[in-house]
């Protein structure tokens, strides 16, 4: 239901500019009640998807960032439907990291659910990469790890994302609560990626999605 209201807020222009428009006329697009079309203008709104500014005479919308990448989510859904499923394959470079990856990634309750799903253990740390497009994989691609508690603190769901990175099988792990920007990957690989490729913050590296 969120793709469908935000694709008719984005033909009447909400992906460029704030609009005006009214739960009616918004439910006369979507062919449902008033009632039902604020209460998924008030859903999008809670997940960051849109932005909405009450005015006099009713609101004006936005869609958001995470918005659009959702709707980029699905033309690549259809894409794959339509024209095939091509290889993606995205560029970017070497970040720096703050250095938390090795002690997420050491986690047993996370280890086993990655040697699991991946078939590998990961190197306790992750390579960050700064990719030229924002990171969009279709839903589909993802693999679900479990949250856990683990000496009295909660860690929390993740996604995972089978990957090559210069041939090398790996994965990037995306927390389901995170403020990274979708362009900054943290990639979990059974060897230490930096060392085997010789890598350095600010070289040039290819993610292959599997």
């Amino acid at each position: 239901m969120h793709i469908e209201t935000l694709k008719r807020l984005a033909l009447l222009g909400g992906m460029h500019e704030q609009i005006a428009i009214s739960s009616s006329v918004l439910a006369s697009q979507l062919r449902t009640s008033p009632q039902t079309a604020a209460r998924r203008l008030s859903s999008l709104e809670e997940e960051g998807c849109i932005e909405r500014k009450k005015t006099g005479s009713g609101q004006k919308i936005r869609i958001t960032e995470p918005g659009r990448l959702l709707l980029q989510s699905e033309y690549q859904d259809y894409r794959s439907l339509f024209e095939g499923e091509p290889v993606a394959v995205l560029r970017g470079r070497v970040a720096g990291g703050l250095g938390e990856g090795q002690y997420y990634i050491s986690r047993e309750g996370y280890r086993k659910q990655f040697e699991q799903h991946f078939g590998f253990v990961p190197y306790a740390g992750t390579l960050n990469i700064k990719l030229d497009e924002p990171f969009v994989p279709a839903p589909k691609r993802a693999v679900r790890i479990e949250g856990f508690r683990d000496e009295g603190r909660t860690f929390g769901e993740c996604r995972g994302f089978r990957i090559r990175i210069n041939g090398i099988e790996a994965a990037v792990i995306r927390p389901d609560r995170s403020s990274y920007p979708q362009t900054l990957v943290e990639v979990i690989a059974p060897v230490k990626l930096r060392e085997v490729l010789q890598l350095a913050d600010g070289d040039a590296v290819e993610v292959t999605l599997e």
